[in-house]
């Protein structure tokens, strides 16, 4: 190792000591921070029962608390009355409070206010914390139901084989059983490639959907084998993970020779740009439909860690164009027919992308 190489190893070590130990402090604080919330909304409705005070009591605490503690910020009417709100949800759960005092304030007011059920409340304070959700992300994850896909929708991966126990988990929250594309606007059939272009079109929209810990690296990412040339569609970099995740596009119904072309392609990314301090790399291959019986037993002889996800890319079909536009069950089957009629059945594949 020559002396470059040590000390950028050495420097690196240093940076990430101080990362973790900023990490860490910030941890603490803001659990400190989540807990005197909660005790402070005890004291307003315990005070409030006792001796029977109405609304205007929370007024008067917060001009008195400014008062006597100059400068104080976080203690206006409104956000007392959070604490308030946030104590009597969860006083009963502690569970849930539990998982609550690991996320920011701002993130907790949101799941608070936008959803009521515990289940619900709990997958979001989980993935928020595992994955470092921002309220930006964590709110377009509301919105897109990821709740309801979460239990709808099975992940289909062999992450459980091919990777380490301590990464496990992580990469499972990471990896969705379907992702929203409808940011797109794409409404009609459309090509691999266009759909790629689209998707760096709209990187941002794109990294907000795949959530927290995705930095972009690439589209069509070159590797090179030989005298041979390969092109991953898209490539990142997963902070939380530490692995870079390629991505592969397909238009067409999920087939198991997928699984094969991505296993290659992790072979190549961990042999050539893979580095050591790195985690193995994950592939993730994202078709319109899939047939999950089909994709388990394609994943069972990959060695790599894949996962097999579905993406829409119209959300919802407008009303008006209910009855009038085919779903695609009944695309398929009309593509299907007028290909074979013509004679081009071998073309099938770059006709069948529309979703609704």
């Amino acid at each position: 190792m020559n002396k470059l190489t040590a000390y950028n190893s050495f420097f690196k070590e240093i940076i990430n000591t101080i990362n973790s130990a900023r990490y860490q402090a910030y941890k603490s604080l803001n659990k400190f921070h989540i807990g005197q919330n909660f005790e402070i909304g005890r004291i307003i409705v315990e005070n409030q029962e006792q001796n029977q005070w109405g609304q205007s009591i929370v007024d008067s605490l917060s001009k008195d608390i400014n008062k006597q503690i100059d400068g104080a910020k976080g203690y206006s009417p409104q956000n007392l009355w959070r604490m308030r709100q946030f104590y009597l949800e969860y006083r009963n759960e502690p569970e849930l409070l539990d998982l609550a005092m690991r996320i920011p304030w701002g993130q907790n007011m949101l799941i608070i206010h936008q959803l009521k059920d515990n289940h619900e409340r709990r997958y979001y304070l989980q993935a928020t914390e595992q994955l470092g959700w921002s309220r930006a992300v964590l709110l377009n994850q509301i919105k897109v139901n990821a709740y309801e896909y979460h239990i709808a929708n099975k992940k289909l991966s062999n992450f459980e084989k091919a990777l380490p126990q301590h990464l496990l988990e992580q990469a499972n929250e990471a990896l969705k059983s379907e992702y929203n594309l409808d940011f797109l606007g794409i409404a009609k059939p459309i090509l691999e490639k266009e759909l790629e272009n689209r998707l760096i079109e709209n990187i941002r929209d794109l990294l907000l959907e795949l959530g927290y810990g995705f930095s972009f690296i690439g589209n069509q990412y070159r590797l090179k084998l030989r005298q041979k040339e390969y092109f991953i569609d898209l490539l990142f970099y997963h902070r939380i993970l530490k692995c870079l995740v390629a991505i592969e596009l397909k238009t067409v119904e999920f087939e198991p020779e997928f699984t094969g072309k991505m296993n290659f392609y992790l072979e190549l990314l961990d042999e050539q740009e893979k580095q050591t301090d790195d985690n193995p790399s994950i592939g993730i291959i994202l078709c319109p439909i899939k047939d999950n019986i089909e994709v388990e037993y394609a994943l069972r002889t990959s060695n790599k860690p894949i996962g097999v996800s579905e993406y829409k890319l119209t959300h919802r079909l407008p009303d008006k164009f209910k009855g009038i536009v085919p779903t695609s069950k009944e695309l398929k089957q009309m593509l299907t027919k007028a290909m074979h009629n013509a004679g081009a059945s071998d073309n099938l594949s770059d006709n069948t992308s529309n979703e609704f």
